[in-house]
């Protein structure tokens, strides 16, 4: 049984709220790209694999990293830890002020900066369940996943402000010195809850720091067919982050000021989503609901739903039509993200949580890396640049839809942990007040 905990309260949120900053700034890192793709071609002369090839570097070490990083989470403090990786995500911001930073120089630097948000999502989540129960994980998870969403509603119009006000390059020293003010607020309130990772005296003494093999975990439906489902999600995120701009601007005919607006759809209707997939799914747990129902079969509907969107979106013409339809494919998938991160969670030991996180993290995040650049592939390979969009559209949507249907098979939560945790951590959750 997880012990009873002091009541956290105020301190607890008040976490959740900065590692949201957190995720708020690393989805406008990734998303600065996309925004200023047409100024960057333009300036550097790109075509659109080789800008594909810019996006998707910033992906190379991201899954190698998550996955490092994540060996180690359940040894580290959180605060150092975060501090570190803020530090390496505004280092790599800086250096494309520089005029001359070209092509490499943009590769070296995504590279880079990729490295240090790669653990970021599983990192985040497993310190903020550090403050929770449990039965009280659904939403704490939404709400990282809220952060993100917010980091395209408040970030791609601060961009298009500072794009029309300087240049493409002030946009990534404005995200750089954003990070460097998260971290000086981070290292005044930032740290571990005590739920965290590691077992107290006590808990050592009763049996509760005992370790599983991690092929139970990893072999896991859970853990198997969550990781397939975040790697379609992952996908549909990476094809928007990089091209959805170009196709509003380009394909569709709006302005820097209408895309500024549209490209934030996504992030306000997965805020909606998100949020609702969360409190749906933490109510149901509290009403004694299957973790099954709960966490797997809402997840996989929003999976299912994003992608049916996404195959409709390309077989639609009016722009009322479109946008509504590109909201949501692009968006209600992300529900199923966190959910998956909390029915991981479940079959896991604390002491292996971060780990196991991290490492379907990064698995699934090697759909990052193919997305930017095999779209680019395909809108070069189609006949017209419209239809490659099209053609890039729908694979997004085959892949949401067949990761929604996997996850609705394989993710049952209250089954795998039969299997991966010790049998006294079998037993009911306690809340804490």
């Amino acid at each position: 049984m997880q012990p009873e905990a002091p009541a956290t309260g105020r301190r607890a949120w008040s976490i959740v709220a900065l590692l949201m900053a957190f995720m708020a700034l690393n989805f406008a890192d990734k998303g600065v790209l996309g925004l200023v793709a047409d100024p960057i071609r333009d300036d550097l002369d790109l075509t659109a694999s080789e800008f594909g090839a810019i996006a998707s570097s910033f992906y190379l070490l991201f899954s190698l990293s998550a996955l490092l990083v994540g060996l180690f989470g359940d040894r580290l403090r959180a605060r150092p830890l975060l501090a570190v990786l803020v530090l390496v995500w505004s280092a790599a911001q800086l250096p494309i002020l520089i005029p001359a930073a070209g092509f490499a120089s943009l590769v070296a630097t995504r590279v880079l900066l990729g490295a240090g948000e790669g653990p970021s999502f599983p990192l985040a989540t497993n310190i903020a369940f550090g403050w929770f129960p449990e039965v009280r994980r659904s939403l704490p998870a939404a709400l990282m996943a809220v952060g993100a969403a917010l980091g395209a509603v408040v970030g791609a119009p601060l961009v298009i402000v500072v794009l029309a006000l300087f240049d493409w390059r002030a946009t990534f020293g404005m995200l750089g010195l954003l990070g460097l003010l998260w971290l000086l607020a981070w290292w005044r309130w930032g740290g571990d809850g005590p739920y965290a990772a590691a077992p107290s005296p006590d808990e050592a003494k009763a049996g509760q720091a005992e370790r599983v093999p991690y092929r139970r975990i990893f072999l896991s439906g859970t853990w198997l067919g969550g990781t397939f489902s975040m790697f379609a999600v992952m996908w549909s995120l990476a094809l928007a982050l990089t091209w959805l701009p170009t196709w509003l601007e380009d394909h569709v005919g709006f302005s820097d000021a209408a895309v500024s607006g549209a490209i934030g759809l996504p992030s306000v209707t997965g805020v909606l989503f998100v949020l609702g997939g969360g409190v749906l799914a933490q109510r149901l747990l509290k009403r004694d609901a299957s973790p099954r129902l709960a966490q797997g079969v809402i997840g996989a509907v929003a999976a299912l739903t994003g992608g049916l969107c996404l195959l409709g979106l390309t077989r639609v013409g009016p722009v009322a039509l479109m946008l509504p339809l590109m909201a949501l494919g692009f968006a209600v998938g992300n529900a199923q993200t966190p959910l998956t991160t909390a029915a991981i969670a479940r079959i896991c030991p604390p002491t292996q949580r971060a780990t196991a996180l991290a490492t379907g993290y990064a698995v699934a995040a090697t759909s990052s890396i193919l997305a930017p650049y095999v779209s680019g592939l395909i809108i070069d390979a189609a006949a017209t640049e419209a239809a490659g969009f099209d053609n890039a559209f729908d694979v997004s949507g085959l892949l949401l839809v067949a990761g929604g249907l996997v996850a609705l098979l394989t993710v049952r939560p209250d089954r795998d942990v039969q299997a991966t945790v010790p049998a006294e951590r079998n037993l009911p959750t306690v809340a804490a007040p």
